[in-house]
């Protein structure tokens, strides 16, 4: 991204905590400043995460049809108790992020780099989708099964995503429904098939996995 680009995404960046934190913070509030896990002092170091500075810098030349890099409590503890956290989604071309859950929080995506389509689905099994450019943001309400997919067949697309928990959590439909352990015999009728149609979906997971 140009200097100009990355100015404009982090003043969104801002924007998008703010929001996020006012509309439906997902985390209990703490009676302390903040969270420490340290026995020592604290110092600015606690506060930085640097983990995102890969976006900026050279690009791998083999990279995976899709990446998410995560600013969540597992890898940014300083957010415990904040209600705060980042995910940066990459897309190679024709790649997708499969349909998904975040139980504990919405999220506010922001397209900074190609196009994405965008898909949620309410609670009445409504479709809801839109496709997206540099500069759009689209909100997922919390818990409502939704997916991001660059259609485009020669540009990739980078998309920052803010959420109102340090914690929001991914189930992710696919791999929670066919690379689990959840009986065939009853993913079979759930899905009006039959079990060597469920045992042939499985075997593409486990060749992922």
């Amino acid at each position: 991204m140009s200097p100009s680009t990355l100015k404009v995404v982090l003043s969104l960046i801002i924007y998008t905590f703010t929001l996020v934190n006012l509309t439906r913070a997902g985390d209990p509030d703490i009676l302390t400043d903040f969270i420490s896990p340290l026995t020592g002092p604290v110092d600015s170091n606690f506060f930085t995460y640097t983990g995102f500075r890969v976006l900026v810098g050279p690009q791998s030349a083999n990279p995976p049809p899709f990446k998410v890099l995560k600013a969540s409590l597992v890898e940014f503890p300083s957010l415990n108790g904040q209600s705060v956290s980042y995910a940066a989604l990459q897309f190679q071309p024709k790649s997708i992020n499969p349909p998904h859950i975040h139980p504990r929080s919405a999220e506010l995506l922001f397209v900074v780099q190609g196009s994405l389509q965008v898909g949620l689905i309410d609670t009445t099994n409504k479709l809801f989708t839109q496709n997206l450019q540099i500069g759009d943001l689209f909100i997922f309400p919390k818990g409502l099964v939704h997916f991001q997919h660059n259609v485009d067949e020669k540009v990739p697309a980078l998309a920052i995503s803010a959420f109102g928990s340090a914690n929001a959590g991914t189930i992710s439909l696919p791999s929670t429904l066919f690379n689990t352990s959840i009986d065939n015999n009853v993913l079979a009728l759930a899905f009006k098939t039959d079990v060597s149609t469920i045992q042939n979906l499985k075997k593409g997971f486990a060749t992922y996995g």
